[in-house]
């Protein structure tokens, strides 16, 4: 700040200093080349009007000398021209010398008024520096703020401050994401555990020590499913390795045909628009894409529901009937581990990771996704939109 403000000094000092010395240079030039002739006008306008009589007398020079002296006008210019060098000399001097004084004078000035000028137009970047050098993980809420005109320091503060909110977001989400990744695994494990402790103790019988290994077995696939969730979010968020041409239609088609079973058994129609679309990206991960899109779905759905899965230049969009959902919640269903209602252990439940790893794969492909609660009849409306 020292520095910039120092240089922001030198550079406004030294060119009103150069614009202030050039003035002065102007106007010696321009009173140099005039001066002369105003007192030679004013000096010749009053010479003649003295009298000859006035000028001091001398002695009666010779009949020759007499015919070679100067006439009295000859004898007037002379001296109106030595008057107006002298008077030319000394009114130039003092011009001078005043004019240098002025200028110094107008340097310390010029310097101080830098100065002051340099400090006023980097106090919004010291407003920054400090804010940014406060900040910590527990004021992220803090904003500039900055109250001035519009301008280049208006739009740096305020895209500062854009940039502080988007901070917020994301380590409230991450801190959220911890905190519940950690109850996740912590319950399975605490589910073993009570398993084992209470399930076998004593001297169980074959039926209690197979119903305790089922629920084991259970507990261990969901937490296989938690971690590879887990992963796959961040493999995408590490980017694309590869790409290739992938027909979306095809996937969501089959995708919908692997849950065929599961919807039946739920009482829920699947109906199936592919139109046909294809996309540069990752093939296993846009799988996945469709299976979570379709399976969330169908799990949150109502009995004797209803699946409409379309694809088609714009995208893939999963439609399905349900339970209200709250429009202000619709866009918090894209956190890991969020659920409209509060998990129950059921089987096929899920582990909470399907929409946010729709949402993961889709920007890692450069594509949109979006929620829309319905407004008519419950349930949720969700679409990837690919830019190819």
């Amino acid at each position: 700040m020292g520095g910039e403000r120092a240089r922001l000094t030198a550079l406004y000092g030294g060119l009103l200093l150069l614009a202030g010395a050039l003035l002065t240079g102007v106007v010696y030039f321009l009173v140099k080349e005039g001066l002369y002739s105003s007192i030679s006008v004013a000096m010749t306008t009053a010479v003649p009007a003295q009298r000859l009589q006035d000028l001091p007398a001398a002695a009666s020079p010779s009949p020759a000398w007499r015919e070679a002296t100067p006439t009295v006008p000859t004898q007037g210019l002379a001296i109106t021209r030595t008057l107006s060098d002298a008077a030319e000399s000394a009114a130039l001097e003092r011009l001078l010398t005043v004019s240098l004084l002025v200028l110094a004078a107008y340097a310390v000035l010029s310097v101080a008024l830098a100065w002051w000028m340099a400090g006023r137009v980097l106090r919004p970047v010291a407003v920054i520096t400090d804010t940014a050098r406060r900040l910590s993980g527990e004021n992220l809420h803090e904003r500039i703020a900055l109250d001035g005109p519009p301008g280049e320091l208006k739009r740096l503060a305020d895209t500062f401050d854009e940039m502080l909110g988007r901070m917020e977001r994301l380590v409230s989400a991450q801190q959220r994401f911890a905190a519940n990744a950690a109850h996740e695994l912590r319950t399975p494990v605490a589910v073993q555990r009570a398993a084992a402790e209470i399930g076998l103790a004593g001297d169980p019988g074959p039926e209690r020590v197979a119903r305790i290994r089922e629920k084991l077995i259970e507990v261990a696939d969901t937490s296989e499913r938690t971690i590879e969730g887990l992963l796959l979010l961040a493999s995408c968020d590490q980017g694309l390795k590869e790409r290739r041409p992938v027909a979306v239609d095809e996937v969501a088609e089959r995708a919908a045909r692997e849950l065929a079973a599961e919807a039946a058994e739920r009482g829920i129609d699947v109906v199936v628009d592919a139109r046909p679309l294809t996309v540069w990206g990752d093939a296993a991960l846009l799988e996945r894409l469709a299976h979570n899109l379709v399976a969330n779905a169908v799990r949150h759905n109502v009995p004797d529901g209803r699946v409409v899965v379309r694809t088609g230049p714009e995208g893939i969009e999963v439609t399905n009937t349900g339970p209200v959902v709250p429009p202000e919640t619709v866009p918090l269903l894209f956190e890991p581990f969020r659920r409209l209602s509060a998990r129950t252990q059921a089987p096929g439940e899920g582990v909470g990771l399907g929409l946010s790893i729709v949402d993961s794969v889709a920007r890692a492909h450069g594509a949109t996704p979006t929620a829309t609660a319905n407004p008519e009849g419950g349930g949720l409306t969700v679409a990837v939109r690919f830019d190819r």
